[in-house]
């Protein structure tokens, strides 16, 4: 009978350690949408204001709505969902043209959507934009 006990702890030993894993691997899962928008990209036009705000050569983050936009050059402009690829977080800067994830560390270049460190490897998913009334709209048209 000696052998019963021990053998029991190693069972609720192991199946602790399996539980704790997995709320790990949930966490850091791509499939992970906890607290973040379902759908990555507007679903209706989002009026973002001057594009004077946008540097030329730079890029703006606009947190609340969740996109990234970059002015290549005068009065073109680029702009990308700010939510990560790899766990839906929303970017919390963009530094030059580089857009930073603080979950996981994960960077993007902003002119091109592009994974530039990971552990995100997908692009961002782009989103029309036009400068309409003197303002950038960014989304599908009505």
């Amino acid at each position: 009978m000696s052998g019963q006990p021990t053998a029991r702890r190693t069972v609720l030993k192991g199946a602790a350690l399996a539980g704790t894993a997995g709320l790990g691997a949930a966490a850091c899962s791509t499939e992970s949408k906890v607290g973040h928008a379902a759908v990555p990209t507007p679903t209706a036009p989002v009026d973002l204001g001057d594009p004077e705000d946008v540097p030329v050569g730079g890029a703006r983050l606009y947190r609340e709505q969740r996109l990234v936009v970059s002015c290549p050059a005068q009065g073109s402009y680029k702009a990308y969902s700010a939510q990560c690829t790899h766990a839906g977080c929303v970017f919390d800067k963009v530094e030059g043209t580089e857009g930073h994830c603080p979950c996981h560390g994960s960077r993007f270049d902003v002119t091109t959507g592009q994974a530039i460190q990971g552990p995100a490897t997908a692009a961002l998913p782009e989103v029309p934009i036009r400068v309409k009334g003197g303002k950038l709209v960014a989304g599908p048209e009505k």
